[in-house]
């Protein structure tokens, strides 16, 4: 298991954590980017559609603490950002300061395609009104420096199946959308990548963390060559598991669940990960 340091020249690569600043940029401000992930789950498309991005300032009970950030509202494919990819929703200039919450106010054309090639609109209990709020803990943006927030939206936890629903019904009655994401702060900058073989397994990959609240999971999904990588990781040991999400073809060795411990993943650097076979 190796590791590979992060390199400072972040506007070089697209899958970075931090932004880049240029010479017209306000000497006494800080810049704030917002980025969305995905972890993935069992659709073709999820596309949410985002109208708002707002941050509040103040404390949570001051209605008047939220400020609406520079975003051009858009259909966003959530599924194409996986494997260490992320779409850049905002990135402006912005006073140093204190963020206490960010929210998303989605427009009312959020749906799934689903693996039946089907299209299922997504129904949204309060993203369309109060938006859907998430906080944030000691987040702090300082004089001259870029801070992201990266919302990591978990797909499979995020879209509910309503319970009595059957074939033949309204489409548009399927699915709830309940939005679960996972806020990561700029200063969580490791990472860990690898590959798997066979890639025709494209498995689904875990990593675990345990902390004091719980088993901290974040996952992604091997691309056609074998090849993930997942990033904005706080450092700490994982625990790595492969889901294949294929089956074997006759005549080859049956695919299998594999789990994999003991991985260190450190600030500012990727930890590499040897071939991980899954038969």
């Amino acid at each position: 298991m190796n590791v590979t340091r992060l390199f400072p020249l972040a506007c070089a690569a697209a899958l970075t954590l931090a932004g880049c600043s240029k010479d017209t940029e306000n000497a006494d401000s800080a810049q704030l980017e917002v980025r969305m992930t995905d972890a993935p789950g069992d659709f073709h498309r999820v596309v949410l559609d985002v109208r708002q991005i707002e941050v509040h300032l103040k404390d949570e009970k001051e209605a008047d603490g939220w400020k609406t950030l520079g975003f051009t509202p858009q259909a966003i494919d959530i599924l194409n950002y996986v494997n260490g990819k992320s779409a850049l929703l905002v990135k402006e200039d912005f006073a140093p300061g204190d963020i206490k919450e960010i929210r998303l106010i989605l427009g009312p054309d959020s749906y799934v395609i689903g693996r039946d090639e089907q299209r299922y609109d997504l129904k949204t209990p309060s993203g369309q009104t109060s938006g859907v709020k998430l906080k944030l803990d000691k987040t702090s943006l300082r004089q001259r420096e870029t801070f992201q927030l990266l919302l990591d939206f978990d797909v499979a936890k995020s879209i509910v199946e309503r319970g009595n629903w059957k074939p033949g019904n309204d489409k548009k009655e399927r699915y709830l959308l309940k939005p679960v994401i996972r806020v990561v702060a700029q200063d969580l900058r490791g990472g860990l990548r690898g590959t798997v073989t066979p890639a025709a397994a494209l498995p689904q990959v875990l990593a675990i963390r345990s902390t004091i609240l719980g088993p901290d999971t974040v996952s992604t999904s091997a691309d056609a060559s074998g090849a993930y990588q997942l990033g904005a990781l706080p450092s700490g040991t994982y625990r790595v598991e492969f889901f294949p999400s294929t089956t074997a073809p006759a005549g080859q060795n049956a695919y299998r669940n594999v789990v994999r411990t003991g991985i260190v993943v450190t600030n500012d650097q990727v930890t590499e990960l040897s071939t991980t076979s899954l038969n």
